[in-house]
């Protein structure tokens, strides 16, 4: 157990590391307030599912997630992210939602989307100069009842690029095979395999940018801890239902502080995603599983995904 932080505490350390970090070119997202989000954040933590983790987990652990959630721009309030508790560590992760956000951040980026591709579906692509391009995709609305054979992600720049990333389901199962949320990914496979290949497509995008290194490390943080090594790490997470529902992987929206100062920094922020990859982890080691996964309300979430790209 350790001592717990008073959200003065939180706001005055994060909010000083990041005035420094802008003198090393951090660059703050437009519209962004570091203080709405830090108190949203104060509420998430102090009411997650898993109990009172200002109180249960590390003030370092707790201080480095909320600093690369200010990092990115993210909030908790919007369901770009949540916090998830390994043993008494509390690590950020990004919702898929939030990945899109950050990508779509960066100035020469337009547009993200991804789809599934169902048997039936008639996909073309061809290779031109070393990259994969999508030629076609035509489908029957009907083939969504037909088994999930791959999906795509595409990042349409400002120049008119499309940087396409596609995915068999072979390779999406060998990616979920790493994780212990399989009731959801049993009963919503299309949205799965959509997070899946967003994710896989940030981290490569992300990794051939040009972004300042104090953001890059804080979006290949938060994608490596959806893929933790830390396999030793003792868990104490309780048992759950196998009933889960997509509600509770995705989460609930967190009312914003109605005290929230509504300064916003004039900066502009860059982008996000990277990390070790999940189908890279060891087959044979464990990871302990999360006590909270905790993202939107899914129902009214992937009807705005569906506006987004589905």
């Amino acid at each position: 157990m350790t001592t717990e932080l008073t959200q003065r505490q939180i706001t005055s350390s994060v909010a000083n590391r990041i005035e420094e970090m802008k003198g090393e070119g951090l660059l703050v997202a437009p519209n962004y307030s570091v203080s709405n989000a830090l108190s949203s954040a104060y509420y998430a933590l102090t009411n997650s599912n898993s109990g009172n983790l200002l109180g249960k987990c590390t003030q370092d652990s707790i201080y480095n997630a909320l600093l690369d959630m200010v990092t990115q721009g993210l909030s908790p309030a919007k369901t770009q992210c949540y916090f998830i508790p390994y043993g008494n560590k509390v690590k950020l992760m990004r919702s898929y939602f939030g990945t899109m956000k950050v990508v779509k951040q960066l100035p020469e980026v337009k547009d993200i989307y991804a789809e599934v591709i169902y048997e039936g579906d008639n996909v073309e692509i061809k290779n031109v100069e070393g990259r994969k391009v999508l030629v076609k995709h035509d489908t029957n609305w009907l083939n969504q009842d037909n088994p999930i054979i791959g999906a795509y992600c595409i990042i349409e720049k400002v120049d008119g690029e499309k940087v396409l990333t596609i995915m068999t389901k072979k390779e999406i199962d060998k990616a979920w095979g790493q994780s212990k949320n399989k009731t959801v990914q049993n009963n919503f496979p299309q949205e799965m395999a959509k997070r899946t290949v967003i994710n896989r497509a940030a981290k490569q995008f992300f990794n051939t940018s040009d972004d300042n290194d104090l953001f890059i490390d804080a979006v290949n943080r938060t994608t490596a801890n959806e893929y933790d090594d830390e396999r030793n790490v003792k868990d104490i997470t309780p048992e759950q239902d196998d009933s889960e529902s997509i509600d509770s992987f995705l989460g609930e929206p967190l009312p914003e502080a109605a005290d929230e100062e509504t300064k916003q920094p004039k900066d502009v922020t860059p982008s996000e995603d990277t990390a070790q990859e999940l189908t890279e982890a060891p087959e044979s080691a464990q990871m302990p599983e999360p006590e909270e996964l905790h993202e939107p309300e899914q129902t009214e979430l992937f009807e705005q995904l569906g506006d987004l790209y589905d």
